[in-house]
This record gives C-alpha cells, sequence and structure tokens, in this order.
C-alpha cells in the first residue's frame, strides 16, 4: 500500500506540473492516447484492478462460457465453476482492499484527462477551422479559374460546342464542389473523433463504466454532426404545422369567447377521448407496418361494444339478436359478467380479423381487400341481427368504476377529475411497444415490413408472422371495443370512420405505408395529435363538415411527406 501511495503522489506531482504547461497554452498534443502521464495513470489503474475487479469479470465469463459448453461433461464443467469460484473469492479481497486506491487515482486520472482532453480538443478545432476556411477560400479562387477559363472557351465556340463547353463547366463546378464537401466533412469528422477519443479515454480510466454527462454531450455533439435542415423540416414538418395549429387556437380560443384552451381538464378531456382511439390504433399499426391496412376497425368497435352492452346492461335488454332473447344477464356476478364481455368482444374480434389475416396471409390478397369485406360481413350481420337498435346504457355502478374519473380537486376555481380510462391505455401502449421492440415477433414484424421476400429466404414464416399480427390487431380492437361501451350506448353504428382515424394518426405517428418503418410511441403521439385536433375545432366552433377537410390535408400532407422520404431512401 505505501508503494501505491508514493505513486499516487508522484503520480499527482506531475499532473500538475503537466496542468501548468497546459494552462500556458504552448503544449501541442499528438493524441490523448499517446500523452505519456496519461498512459502512466493507464498502467497504474490496470496493475490496481488486474487480479481484482478484472480478474473477477474474465473469471464470470469463464463460468458463463463453462456452462454453455455442451462439449464438457458434467464433472469437468463443476470443476470448473469450482476452481473459478474459489479464484473470484480472493480477487474479491484483492478488490475490496484496492478499492480505495483505485477510486482516488481513477478521480485524479479523470482531472487531468480532463484538462488535457479540453486542450487537445481546442488544438484540433482551432486546426480544422484554419483548415476550413483556406479550403473554402481555395474553393473560391478555383470556381473563378473554372468559369473564366469555360467563359473563353464557350466565346471561341458556336453551335454544339458552345453547349459542350457549358457542360463541361457545369461538370467542373459540379466535381469542385464534391471535393469541397468531402474534405469538409473529413474536416468535421475529425472535430467529432477528438471528443470521441476524449469519451472514451474516460471511460477506460473508470473501467468501462459510462457517465451521463458525457452521455449528453455525446448525443448533442451526434445530433449537431448528423444535422441536415432539409432533413429535419422533411422529417419533422408536419409536427411543426401542427405544434403551430395548435398554438394559433390556443390565442384565438379566448379572443372568439370559446375560453381558455390550455387548461388541465381540456387536455384530460382529450387524453380521454384518446384512450379507446389508442387501442384502433396499436392495432392497425402493426398491418400498416407489413405495407398494409385495416378498414374494418370500425365495425369491430361496434360488435364489441354490442356485446359488451348487451352483457353488462342492467336488466332485460330490448336488443333482439337474429330473434334470440332479449337476455338478461343481471343473474350472474360482476365479475363473471365482466369477464365474459371482455372474452366475447375479444374472441369475435380475433375470429373476424384472422378471416381477413388468412386471405392475405396465404392468398397474398392485399389487406384492404380482405379487410374490405370483413368490414361488409360484420356491418351486415350486425345490422340484419339488432335490427340497428341500439343496446342500452350499461349499469351505472360498473360503468363509473371503470369508465368514470377520479376526482383530483379545485384548481383555479376548476373542478378537476382524471379520466380512468387512461390507465389501461397506457398499459395497451407499454405492452405493444413491448411486443415491437423487446421480442423475437416485433423484429419479425420489422423483417417482414421491410422485405417479405428477404424475411422468407432468412427462415422467418411470413405467413405466420402476418397472421400473428392480425391476431394482435384483433385483441387490441376487443379491448378497445370493451372499453368504448362505457363511454356511450353502444348500437350497430357505433365506432363509424373510427378505420380512418386510426389509419390517420398511424401515419402522423410516423408509421410509414411503404413498411418496415415506424415506432409505436409515434403511433401513440398520432392518436393523441388526431384528437386533439378535432377537440379544438369543436372548441372553437368550427363546423362537424369543416373538420373533416382539415383531417383531409393532414393525411394527404403526411402520405405525401411519407413517399418523399421513402424515394430519397431509394
Amino acid at each position: 500500500m505505501a508503494t501505491e501511495t508514493i505513486d499516487r503522489a508522484a503520480l499527482a506531482a506531475e499532473a500538475a506540473r503537466r496542468m501548468q504547461e497546459l494552462a500556458g497554452g504552448t503544449v501541442d498534443i499528438p493524441s490523448l492516447g499517446a500523452d505519456p502521464l496519461l498512459v502512466k495513470y493507464q498502467d497504474a489503474l490496470a496493475a490496481l484492478r488486474k487480479d481484482g475487479v478484472n480478474k473477477i469479470l474474465t473469471l464470470n465469463q469463464t463460468i458463463g462460457a463453462a456452462k454453455k459448453n455442451k462439449m464438457l461433461d458434467a464433472a469437468e464443467r463443476s470443476k470448473i465453476i469450482a476452481d473459478c469460484s474459489s479464484q473470484i473469492a480472493q480477487a474479491k479481497e484483492v478488490a475490496a482492499r484496492n478499492a480505495s486506491a483505485d477510486r482516488e487515482l481513477t478521480k485524479d486520472a479523470l482531472a487531468y484527462a480532463n484538462v488535457l482532453a479540453k486542450q487537445y480538443i481546442a488544438q484540433v478545432d482551432a486546426e480544422q477551422n484554419k483548415k476550413i476556411a483556406r479550403l473554402r477560400d481555395d474553393y473560391g479562387k478555383q470556381v473563378a479559374r473554372i468559369q473564366a477559363d469555360a467563359q473563353k472557351r464557350i466565346a471561341a465556340a458556336s453551335g454544339d460546342a458552345q453547349e459542350t463547353a457549358r457542360y463541361e463547366l457545369k461538370s467542373a463546378l459540379f466535381d469542385a464542389k464534391n471535393r469541397l464537401e468531402g474534405e469538409l466533412a473529413r474536416c468535421k469528422d475529425t472535430k467529432k473523433q477528438a471528443f470521441v477519443d476524449h469519451v472514451q479515454e474516460n471511460r477506460s480510466l473508470r473501467n468501462g463504466r459510462t457517465n451521463f454527462a458525457e452521455n449528453m454531450q455525446m448525443n448533442a455533439k451526434n445530433y449537431v454532426y448528423n444535422f441536415k435542415a432539409s432533413k429535419f423540416f422533411l422529417d419533422n414538418g408536419l409536427y411543426i404545422a401542427i405544434l403551430i395549429f395548435f398554438i394559433i387556437c390556443i390565442i384565438i380560443a379566448p379572443i372568439s369567447g370559446a375560453g381558455n384552451l390550455l387548461t388541465l381538464p381540456n387536455i384530460f378531456t382529450i387524453l380521454e377521448q384518446s384512450s379507446t382511439r389508442m387501442f384502433y390504433a396499436l392495432g392497425v399499426a402493426g398491418l400498416i407496418l407489413i405495407a398494409g391496412t385495416d378498414l374494418s376497425v370500425g365495425r369491430m368497435v361496434a360488435m364489441g361494444s354490442v356485446i359488451t352492452g348487451l352483457i353488462l346492461h342492467p336488466g332485460t335488454n330490448i336488443v333482439k339478436f337474429f330473434n334470440m332473447g332479449p337476455w338478461n344477464f343481471t343473474t350472474m356476478p360482476m365479475g363473471g359478467r365482466l369477464a365474459m364481455a371482455l372474452a366475447l368482444s375479444i374472441f369475435f374480434c380475433v375470429l373476424f380479423s384472422v378471416f381477413a389475416g388468412f386471405f392475405t396471409a396465404k392468398l397474398k390478397i392485399h389487406p384492404f381487400i380482405s379487410t374490405l369485406a370483413t368490414q361488409l360481413i360484420i356491418y351486415g350481420l350486425l345490422f340484419f341481427g339488432t335490427t340497428g337498435t341500439p343496446v342500452g346504457s350499461i349499469d351505472s355502478k360498473v360503468k363509473d368504476a371503470i369508465g368514470g374519473r377520479w376526482v383530483l380537486g379545485v384548481i383555479n376555481g376548476e373542478l378537476v377529475t382524471f379520466p380512468k380510462l387512461i390507465i389501461p391505455a397506457a398499459i395497451a401502449i407499454v405492452v405493444a411497444w413491448f411486443i415491437w421492440n423487446k421480442t423475437i415477433f416485433g423484429k419479425n414484424m420489422y423483417a417482414v415490413g421491410g422485405n417479405a421476400e428477404a424475411a422468407a429466404v432468412s427462415g422467418i414464416s411470413v405467413f405466420r408472422v402476418t397472421m400473428g399480427i392480425f391476431i394482435m390487431a384483433g385483441i387490441f380492437y376487443g379491448c378497445g371495443a370493451f372499453l368504448e361501451a362505457f363511454r356511450a350506448n353502444a348500437s350497430a353504428g357505433t365506432g363509424q370512420g373510427y378505420e380512418m382515424d386510426a389509419i390517420a394518426a398511424c401515419v402522423v405517428g410516423g408509421i410509414s405505408f411503404n413498411g418496415g418503418i415506424g415506432k409505436i410511441g409515434g403511433a401513440a403521439i398520432g392518436v393523441i395529435i388526431f384528437t386533439g385536433l378535432t377537440y379544438c375545432l369543436t372548441f372553437l366552433h368550427i363546423d362537424t363538415n369543416l373538420q373533416f377537410v382539415f383531417k383531409g390535408f393532414i393525411i394527404i400532407a403526411a402520405v405525401a411527406l411519407d413517399s418523399i422520404k421513402y424515394l430519397k431512401r431509394k
């Protein structure tokens, strides 16, 4: 331990002297990795960690490899694990003894490395900025020379020769600009790499551990480095336009006498209206991801809501289904009625979704056609079976328990309540996000959506993935339709036009109709944006028919931007 203390003191003294030199600004730093003192710090830390934390890591990797090695028999595996475990116990004792010295030496090393890196990054930036200025100056002179030479050739030529000279001028200017942009890109790369080297050196000093502040700085550097105004506005232009629209609505609302739009009750109302629609968007999002769509969403909603309304109606229902009934489920426990309503809603939605999915997956019929046919079938069955009669309200107690609101209190003179339907919608988003991002099925969805032929060649069953997406959509529709019955009296006409809102929300949220591109978060944001748009227009007393005009423009703008991005990628 005495040797380590002396070494640390000596390194600290050398670091203090070195930092004084760096403060003078006269020291040339070839690279961070080649700095002699930084190398000494690295070697000292490596010696401290060699028989402690680093050995523990190596031994744990050996144990992991032994457990996976099928060539070893049980006795050999047990011997390796026991031997490594014994060495780990010894290494932990060494690590514990050296922990304090490790922390102190790491702290000293990082302090020096940060000062060194600051000087190095400033040095690299200055060098590259000078180079950039020189390149731009040289480019300006080169352009002037090219244009002067070309003008002479054009003046001396005639006819086709002049056209050839003009073409050569454009070609020469294009080549010169490309060379300049290539050189400027290399300068940007060099400046960025200086900061990357700094972060990597610090991570190495911490034995691989990252730092939140450095990660944030790295992300900011990457964003600035990759930022292009044209790409930014192409990716976010629609959101910027919608944001401006919302700001205008917020300003106009008080002036027009409609009241304050930006209040907590209004925000909660928008979220409540978004809650059930979230399920429909999450379901159709998977189909859009594989370059499909679903026109049966609205009829699925009606079917599930009618089923739920029939089962949860307080008393004998007036609706007869194909002259069967009327029914009275009040003799059943409420828990059993809720479970049956949810189960039947999901079952029938999945059944019809699988019906459409089979023709798409097996016979390669486009989902537009298969779901259109499903929509018409459900529509006919519902209206013929119920004669269009609403099923009536559901039991008030259960309606309030699931679809009601919690009272939060009075804020700024307004009673603020929290809609309970927001909770299941949030859960649905988390579940969908997990499926899309953390499961093999989710990865296969992206693969099939990006290129079904390539996915099939790589061993992915396109049929199973497609059927899985339709089944998942049916489950989401069933859950959403069940909850829809808690918002309004269900009938065969419930959910009219919901498929358009769900599809539009996904497109606005960035899920590409070309397939393979999109995120669940985008679909969720799209639902809130689209619902918020409708709410704002209604709040401002805009005619319902004109609201369709606004929606139409947003949909065509979203699809147009998506198409432009797709063409650019090609």
